[in-house]
């Protein structure tokens, strides 16, 4: 068979850019070697029967605010796309059993807010204001590729809104570590704590460069918007998207993996098949693959070497486990009722805890208390679970993807299949200390350790559920490698998109269609 454009991998990237090209009168064909499509949006049952969780990727606020989402609105909603709202978006619980949380009403935050700091409140008030004026510069620039003129036009649109005051605050945020920028905007620590944990959400402690950018945009945008979830699950992106691309005319197959990129002189021209069948793509062969490894192995060869050794310093961030709970009841927060409301309930009381398992964790160490992102899907769709029954989605933030000992002393074991359940027995401990009785409530539960994550997607290398650090020396023009940040390879006619390549991780689609857009013109 021959189609216009071949994609490997059924990831949202690559079939958000099997969708646009679709649209535009491409043939397009999606291989996938898994049995089913979603890459990191999978939803499963995997404690007990009609308990479905969510593997890996949760919060979709990224892809129903994302341009794909506004060019391609119409046919992913006629195919079943759906979302439930969650206006009390993220909470952190704090060990003297107080909380503090963002919810999509102003006043309600700034409430909470003012009961640490008066000056505080005022700030944040100041600061959602002000995010109405940024956000349009930043989301377009994210939006871009990397570098090009429409960058470009993006921070020169900035410059004429803002001035060079204005355009130098928001570089001062690209470069920023996020203790820098929630020092000088504010004096509560219990403030900054809950904000600074969307930076461990990808792999910034506190002292980190480039990292503030990830506290402000999560914490604003969720004052501004809110959060979403997917209706049934996450996986409601991935049905949307393969049926959507079936009515454009595109194919996607499973269980068909892809072991060799065909070349013909310098350009990708096809792809070899476990099976031995070959495909041939007249137009573009787009890898929605973790780089290494389309130049590891589906491009065997010393050919490029100037490229492969960059790609060899392409350093993963931390490692994640995904711990899925069947419960009888949402957990009973210490810190108060109100809490079974958020979406995310943040474990990580201030930043020398962040700073520490960070720490520990890139130093090969089991953390001795790790920082928690604890999902609540069922407090929002009760249609994941029994009636009055829950599922709860606990993300370790950060871990070493290979094991050299326990900062704790307590766990001897370094191989992962050993450990897992010893590590997710501390894990639940710490939630038991914020909500005790948790441990009475759980009904069944499954731990997917950094192997298992790298086993269910090598993408996800090590566990590392970024497929890459986004350290400012990884990130914007410099994801993968400085020279090539806009999908092209050094082979002809093959492209990269996913995690791995700008704008990074996330559910936003970005990479997918930016390059769709690139190739069809439009």
């Amino acid at each position: 068979m021959t189609y216009d454009a071949i994609v490997i991998g059924a990831g949202h990237n690559g079939l958000a850019a099997a969708v646009h090209l679709a649209t535009r009168g491409w043939k397009v064909a999606v291989f996938e070697a898994a049995k089913q499509p979603g890459g990191a949006i999978k939803t499963a049952e995997v404690t007990r029967p009609g308990f479905r969780h969510d593997l890996y990727a949760m919060n979709l606020s990224l892809f129903a605010g994302s341009p794909f989402f506004a060019s391609h609105k119409e046919g992913l909603l006629r195919h079943g796309l759906a979302f439930v709202p969650a206006p009390d978006s993220f909470a952190t619980a704090f060990p003297d059993g107080t909380w503090l949380g963002v919810s999509q009403d102003l006043e309600t935050t700034a409430s909470r807010i003012a009961a640490l700091s008066q000056k505080d409140a005022t700030a944040w008030r100041a600061m959602a204001a002000g995010f109405a004026a940024d956000a349009p510069h930043i989301f377009a620039v994210l939006g871009s590729p990397m570098p090009s003129r429409r960058a470009m036009q993006a921070v020169w649109g900035a410059f004429r809104a803002k001035g060079m005051a204005g355009l130098g605050e928001l570089a001062r945020l690209l470069v920023a570590s996020p203790r820098d920028f929630l020092d000088r905007h504010f004096e509560s620590p219990k403030l900054k704590a809950m904000m600074a944990m969307w930076g461990l959400h990808l792999d910034f402690p506190p002292d980190a460069a480039g990292g503030a950018l990830f506290p402000y945009l999560e914490s604003m945008a969720c004052q501004s918007f809110g959060m979403v979830i997917g209706h049934g699950g996450a996986d409601t992106i991935v049905k949307a998207l393969t049926g959507y691309l079936r009515e454009r005319g595109g194919e996607v197959h499973l269980e068909a993996p892809i072991v060799e990129i065909l070349r013909t002189g310098k350009a990708a021209t096809g792809v070899r098949l476990a099976d031995g069948r070959t495909v041939t793509a007249r137009r573009a062969v787009i890898a929605n693959v973790h780089p290494g490894r389309v130049f590891g192995q589906l491009l065997p060869g010393t050919d490029h070497a100037a490229y492969r050794t960059k790609l060899d310093g392409f350093k993963p961030g931390p490692a994640t486990m995904m711990i899925h709970y069947a419960l009888s009841r949402l957990p009973e927060w210490a810190a108060g009722g109100a809490l079974k409301r958020f979406a995310y309930v943040h474990l990580a009381p201030d930043f020398a805890a962040m700073t520490r398992v960070y720490d520990q964790a890139k130093a090969g160490l089991l953390p001795e208390a790790p920082g928690l992102v604890v999902g609540q899907p069922t407090a929002l769709d009760p249609s994941r679970a029994p009636e009055g029954q829950h599922v709860l989605w606990v993300q370790v933030r950060v871990l070493p993807a290979t094991i050299l000992g326990d900062a704790a002393g307590e766990i001897e074991d370094t191989d992962w299949g050993l450990v897992k359940d010893r590590y997710a027995d501390r894990v639940e401990a710490l939630i038991e200390r914020y909500a005790p009785g948790f441990r009475t409530t759980v009904r069944g539960r499954a731990v997917l350790s950094p192997a298992d994550l790298e086993r269910d997607n090598p993408n996800l290398v090590g566990g590392d559920s970024l497929s890459g650090s986004h350290h400012l020396d990884q990130n914007f023009m410099f994801r993968p490698v400085f020279g090539w940040s806009r999908y092209k390879t050094p082979v002809e006619k093959l492209f990269l998109v996913g995690a791995s390549t700008w704008p990074g991780a996330g559910v936003g689609a970005g990479s997918g269609f930016i390059l769709a857009k690139m190739l069809a013109g439009r």
